[in-house]
């Protein structure tokens, strides 16, 4: 079987895994939402933080929520990494350094898990467990339920009410990310994965001299790095290392995890509003996006220059020889398409063109189908975007959903779309301008500018990839990218929570002969192209002096 094929096997047996899962797992997480009972442990877990789960909160009161929860979630991280050495299972790590340690708590609570550590040689078992862990699931509810109030403010009408924050994050916990990491940690353990706390081996190498390994509870925390679209790696080579990622089936399994969630998060929001064919319109230009990205990424990586090329059966350089260029190749594109940030091979060995696909991927806002809960709100808003440019042509107000999209709700969605570029490209452009941070680069020309475009593009866009050959372990970026980081999840957050509040307070307004069907294949496609058409004007000429420059001299 030749590589090519291959990789469109792999890619059809996913789309189909995908497939089954969505109707069910789509449907169950709006139950879970919508459900008035709480389980006992969940009432628990409200006596304990002193939350009432059945107030029903207005946009402020939710975002307050948000915020506070995730500046605790920093403290106690951060706390719990410059503690470390007087922690028991420590390993005989010391205490992270301050500006690693900020960087690494931020980095984990807002979803991005950036890591400018080496895992294996600096966290030991109870920051991984207790700290790590534990972040990977409540960052993904977090996201999760900011997706659900999304949704609440077009399925409710003269209210301004969109749920209960407390409710929302802890239902996502409890009744869907532990149950799947769950099982799909019992996957992962019979397939190879580790799952243990042992201390440090010494083992030895067939050159001679020996090496040091730490065990972990890897499958534990490999199942809800995927689940819930984290990303952060129990060894520094992520899942490219055996202990996370020994066979191609768990290769392909780690893809169909890091993809469920927000694929199906579709289905939640047709039924929520009432109407699966809007939930499949969002569904098809999502699945439009990846498919078509997947499809340039294997032509870029597949397309070989020169006899040794031809021989490996594509450009190999970086990629792990187990998964070959076509699974690598998916994993590249949903983990950057995704808020993931794990990978299986060094996107910086990709082709020219190929690594600018994994930038494209995040710069167009993480949507396709994005993150746990960020995925869905990031194209809804898009979708606000591209109903409001078809009233534009047509001369009408625009509408989705039974809501008039007018003012207030354009600024809104204007401003959350602006925000991330804008932290990309400034904290880009200092880092160039300026001598330290361009000490950092191992590539001069238009690869080492790329390696500066993409990290500042990972931390605001909370996706956590690296494109490697960026020495990212300094104060000027720990400190700049925990910023972006921050400002990049959360300021996002209060512009969706407000669109929420402003959208659950109008009176739903009739269809009518002239309403633009947003369920029809034609808003699929003016969705697709209005997605594209931003993010090229925004990003084009940084693009073009990074990975298009490199791809076009190769």
């Amino acid at each position: 079987m030749g590589p090519v094929l291959a990789g469109v096997l792999q890619l059809t047996a996913l789309i189909g895994a995908l497939a089954l899962a969505h109707v069910p797992l789509g449907t169950y997480m709006a139950k879970v939402y919508s459900a008035d009972r709480h389980w006992r442990i969940e009432k628990w877990i409200y006596r304990c933080v002193g939350a009432d789960p059945d107030t029903q909160m207005r946009w402020p009161a939710y975002l307050r929520g948000v915020l506070a929860f995730s500046a605790v979630s920093v403290l106690f991280l951060y706390v719990l990494q410059r503690l470390q050495g007087m922690l028991p299972l420590s390993l005989g790590f010391k205490a992270i350094d301050p500006d690693q340690a900020f960087n690494t708590a931020v980095s984990f609570v807002t979803n991005t898990n950036w890591q400018s550590y080496y895992g294996e040689q600096a966290m030991g078992h109870v920051v991984q467990t207790a700290g790590l862990a534990v972040q990977n699931f409540v960052s993904a509810a977090v996201g999760m339920a900011v997706a659900v109030a999304l949704v609440r403010g077009f399925a409710r009408s003269r209210t301004g009410e969109l749920g209960n924050f407390w409710a929302d994050m802890v239902r996502g916990v409890t009744r869907v990310l532990l149950p799947g990491a769950f099982a799909a940690a019992i996957v992962l353990v019979a397939c190879g994965v580790i799952q243990n706390f042992s201390g440090i081996h010494e083992v030895g190498q067939f050159m001679g001299g020996s090496q040091q390994w730490n065990g972990g509870a890897v499958a534990s925390q490999e199942a809800v790095k995927e689940l819930g679209t984290n990303g952060g790696g129990y060894f520094n080579a992520n899942s490219a290392h055996p202990f996370e990622n020994p066979t191609p089936f768990t290769n392909l399994f780690e893809i169909f995890l890091l993809l469920v969630i927000p694929f199906s998060l579709t289905r939640t929001f047709g039924v929520m509003v009432g109407s699966v064919r809007q939930g499949y319109a969002i569904l098809a230009t999502m699945a439009a996006l990846w498919v078509g990205f997947v499809a340039l990424m294997m032509w870029t990586e597949f397309a070989h220059h020169g006899p040794a090329l031809q021989l490996a059966g594509g450009a190999m350089e970086g990629k792990e020889v187990r998964f070959g260029v076509g699974s690598s190749s998916i994993f590249a594109v949903s983990t950057t398409l995704t808020s993931t940030g794990a990978v299986d091979s060094f996107h910086s060995s990709f082709t020219g063109l190929g690594g600018g696909i994994t930038l494209l991927g995040m710069m167009l806002g993480e949507i396709a189908p994005g993150g746990t809960g960020s995925g869905l709100y990031g194209m809804l808003v898009m979708a606000i975007i591209a109903v409001f440019i078809a009233g534009l042509m047509v001369g009408r107000t625009p509408e989705y959903l039974g809501r008039k999209i007018g003012t207030r709700e354009i600024k809104l969605a204007a401003c959350y779309i602006l925000v991330t570029p804008a932290l990309v490209l400034v904290f880009t452009a200092a880092a160039m301008a300026l001598p330290t941070p361009a000490h950092s680069m191992t590539n001069s020309g238009a690869h080492g500018f790329s390696e500066i475009l993409y990290a500042y593009t990972s931390a605001a866009n909370n996706n956590g990839s690296a494109f490697a050959g960026l020495n990212a372990d300094t104060h000027w970026f720990n400190t700049t990218l925990g910023l972006a980081m921050v400002l990049g999840r959360f300021l996002p957050m209060v512009f969706v929570l407000a669109l929420a509040g402003s959208l659950a307070e109008q009176r739903p307004v009739p269809v009518t002969a002239g309403t633009l069907r947003t369920e029809k294949p034609l808003f699929t496609g003016l969705l697709v192209g209005a997605i594209l058409i931003i993010t090229g004007l925004t990003y084009f000429p940084a693009l073009a002096l990074g990975p298009l420059a490199e791809g076009l001299a190769s």
